[in-house]
């Protein structure tokens, strides 16, 4: 919903600050989503007057013109447009000036003439024949308003409104109207509501001489008003009511539909007028539409009805499709002379249903589809009939037909405003209550509140307090915690959760969430074997495509898409990690498991394999999980997805001998499958295994007190002896005493043997209970060579 602000000044004299304003609404339960000052993008604009025009001498379509803008000023514009004369006012862009779509205005030289300015047509201003039907389309906006020369276009010629845009809750369709949010801002500002009862006057004559009404189906038209207007002339809406509509969103057409539109907006009650020379015998009937009738509607399209639909119809054919739109012979045409006006309350489902069937989306079906006062219709006519005077569009016929079927009893709500305290946790009292209630036309009588007829969405207590509550202030209401047996807090594994996604954060990586659902595809694009038990998936039966056919059972295939999407999107590196679940099949008969899995994702031009494995040591350092093996991925027979690694650097992560992880470089076949042409790095860790070995509990060390001893260490063995096998020897070898092991070389060249390699390591020696001496830290060194050489490594001499 659009609201125009000076449209709203009919109502309440809400001069605030807009910024103000819409806070202020937003609070109190209307929501907008933004306001926009008409013209705001036209700047330097002002009305100027030709008291001058020659033509130009090196041109036969250019003419120099003296423009009078104001103070005596005098300047000089060139133009090509040939429907001005002199003592035209016409709107002047003078030099800095700026314009819609980021047109800049700036003096310079046409054919060697200077011009300092440009004449605006209608188009450079945004705006359209339809806000000022006497302007011309090609040439320069001719401005027949009252205005002053000089003046800023902005009031000139009305693109001086601010509209509001607000979002309309489903339950709230009184407020799709200029006096549903007057209402509401009167009770949000405290400042008086002017709604004003429609004056007009009418003539002596029966309107049963011109037509007559019949419904045949009162459950879905609950009441129908009609009126009649003769001596129609049909012309273009007066300037004040073109900008009000163009300022909501509605563009002008003829004075008649503008104001069945103006009426809709005002009231939120959709009108439709007819043309009564096509209602055939002068009869209207609303009932259900007959098997295979069709109806050409006011778009031109022919379309099919079904007898669930409700219509309006004359003695022999559809006219109108109810709430929905008008047929095409229903239309106000330029001969039209004399008009029903038309005013009802359609069943909202029906509506609805109606035009989703039909495939059409009205402004009238969408205010019926949500419900409207069966009030109201009698209202919105007289306003209508209002304006006809004011527009002086025609004589009113004395008399209406109003057939009201619908329920008028009011509904009635329990008013307990201790009840309501307890509810909201607040100490209002009773009479405060009633105040902010009848501000929102809301009655209380004794223990019972008494809601206006607008207001179909009260329908309990709790619904009352909410009123209050808003015009309370919902800022005003303190704080409390929810009350029960127990405070709601964290799980284990939930801290743990969250403790992971900080320590991945902490060191650079960005968190995704993919979809659990996938196509089956991605087996072969990470080359999975063919009879992996990964490849036995929990198939979705009514999926929305192939890609989404199934649920996935390895997270790998999620990470690398997002991956490869970063780095077709030419991001030059991507740090990534994603906390979800897989789902591996057990039976049919019984739902799948759902582990939870940990994936890193990396790749870019300063990344390794190392980076990756910091990534997962920092994990396995923060919840406190220490001596981890890595051993070649060619044992670790219980991960499926090995075969998307390179098999030469990737490792599985060992814990205690089981498996709880796996980490490498992507395979380049795999990589390629993914359309990235880079190293692509991935881990896969098990969070339930890092959950059941880690060590969340900090315990306190003490500082050393005994100094410590280094001893370095430089082994010569065969190439394909992992260095981490090396380690762990060192690490049983020496035992308690070894405080730290640091590996700081790692040497193949022309001084070692062919499949040889050097490998050195630093160790720093303590121990907790007295001073190592030198005898006891050789004794460990010579156990440790011993041991060492038995794996196949020699001191390198």
């Amino acid at each position: 919903m659009n609201l125009s602000m000076k449209w709203l000044s009919d109502y309440i004299k809400a001069d605030m600050d807009i910024k103000d304003f819409c806070h202020g609404m937003t609070m109190s339960g209307s929501k907008v989503e933004g306001y926009e000052k008409e013209g705001e993008e036209i700047t330097n604009v002002v009305v100027g007057k030709i008291s001058e025009i020659t033509n130009h001498e090196n041109s036969d379509h250019l003419l120099i013109c003296q423009i009078d803008v104001g103070k005596e000023n005098l300047i000089q514009i060139v133009t090509g447009a040939n429907n001005i004369k002199v003592g035209d006012l016409v709107p002047v862009a003078l030099d800095g000036a700026n314009l819609p779509n980021g047109v800049k205005i700036k003096k310079g030289k046409l054919r060697g003439v200077e011009s300092h300015g440009m004449l605006c047509s209608i188009a450079e201003l945004n705006l359209t024949q339809n806000d000022f039907p006497y302007a011309v389309t090609d040439g320069i906006f001719i401005i027949q308003e009252e205005c002053e020369i000089g003046e800023d276009i902005h009031s000139a010629v009305g693109i001086n409104d601010t509209s509001v845009e607000f979002e309309i809750t489903s339950n709230r369709p009184d407020c799709l109207s200029v006096i549903g949010l007057a209402r509401e801002a009167s009770a949000t500002f405290g400042l008086p509501l002017n709604v004003k009862t429609p004056q007009y006057n009418k003539n002596n004559e029966d309107i049963k001489n011109y037509i007559n009404v019949e419904i045949e189906n009162t459950n879905l038209c609950k009441r129908y008003s009609a009126g009649i207007v003769t001596d129609v002339k049909i012309e273009s809406s007066p300037r004040w009511m073109r900008e009000r509509l163009r300022a909501s969103g509605i563009r002008p057409i003829n004075n008649l539909v503008d104001i069945t539109n103006y009426v809709m907006l005002e009231y939120g009650q959709p009108m439709h007028a007819f043309d009564l020379k096509y209602v055939e015998n002068s009869k209207i009937v609303v009932r259900n539409a007959k098997e295979n009738e069709q109806i050409m509607t006011l778009d031109g399209v022919e379309r099919k009805l079904s007898p669930e639909m409700l219509i309006i119809s004359d003695d022999k054919k559809p006219i109108a499709v109810a709430g929905v739109m008008g047929g095409e012979h229903s239309g106000i045409m330029s001969d039209t002379n004399t008009v029903v006006f038309e005013s009802a309350y359609f069943e909202p489902v029906s509506v609805r249903t109606t035009a989703k069937k039909l495939g059409m989306r009205t402004d009238s079906s969408s205010r019926f589809e949500k419900g409207l006062d069966q009030k109201g219709t009698l209202r919105a006519l007289e306003r209508a009939f209002e304006l006809v005077e004011k527009l002086g569009a025609g004589k009113i016929v004395g008399s209406i037909i109003d057939i009201d079927n619908s329920d008028n009893e009011a509904n009635q709500v329990e008013f307990n405003p201790d009840w309501i305290n307890s509810f909201l946790g607040t100490n209002i009292p009773r009479e405060d209550m009633i105040k902010y209630l009848e501000k929102l036309d809301f009655k209380v009588d004794g223990n019972v509140v008494i809601s206006p007829s607008f207001r179909i969405d009260i329908e309990c207590k709790a619904d009352i307090a909410e009123e209050i509550a808003r015009i309370f202030g919902y800022n005003s209401i303190s704080s409390k915690e929810l009350r029960g047996l127990a405070k709601a807090k964290l799980t284990d594994d939930q801290k743990f959760i969250r403790s992971l996604e900080n320590t991945m954060t902490s060191i650079g990586c960005y968190q995704i969430m993919t979809y659990s659902f996938t196509s089956p595809k991605c087996f072969d694009k990470i080359n999975l074997p063919i009879d992996s038990v990964l490849r036995k998936t929990v198939t979705i039966k009514n999926p929305l495509g192939e890609d989404t056919s199934i649920m996935r059972t390895t997270i790998i295939p999620s990470m690398l898409e997002i991956l490869s999407r970063n780095y077709n999107n030419r991001n030059e590196t991507a740090r990534l990690f994603e906390i979800g679940n897989e789902y591996i099949h057990t039976s049919d008969t019984t739902l799948p498991e759902e582990p939870l899995r940990l994936a890193i994702g990396m790749y870019g031009s300063a990344i390794d394999f190392y980076d990756l494995k910091g990534c997962v040591e920092a994990i396995l350092d923060s919840n406190g999980i220490c001596n981890v093996e890595y051993e070649r991925i060619s044992t670790g027979e219980s991960f499926d997805e090995k075969s998307a690694f390179h098999p030469g650097r990737s490792a599985v992560i060992i814990k205690d001998g089981k498996e709880i992880g796996i980490l490498g470089e992507i395979h380049p076949i795999v990589s390629a499958n993914y359309e990235i042409e880079t190293k692509v790095y991935v881990a896969k860790i098990k969070i339930p295994e890092l959950i059941s070995i880690s060590k969340i509990e900090k315990t306190y060390t003490a500082l050393p007190k005994y100094p410590s001893t280094t001893r370095d260490l430089s082994l010569l063995c065969d190439d394909s002896i992992p260095v981490a096998s090396l380690e762990k020897i060192i690490k049983n070898s020496i035992g308690n005493i070894l405080e730290k092991i640091t590996l700081f070389d790692v040497y193949k060249g022309k001084q070692i043997e062919e499949g040889k390699k050097s490998v050195s390591f630093s160790m720093v020696l303590r121990s907790h209970n007295e001073t190592l001496t030198d005898e006891h830290a050789d004794k460990a060194m010579k156990k440790t060579l011993k041991e060492l050489s038995q794996a196949g490594a020699e001191l390198r001499l």
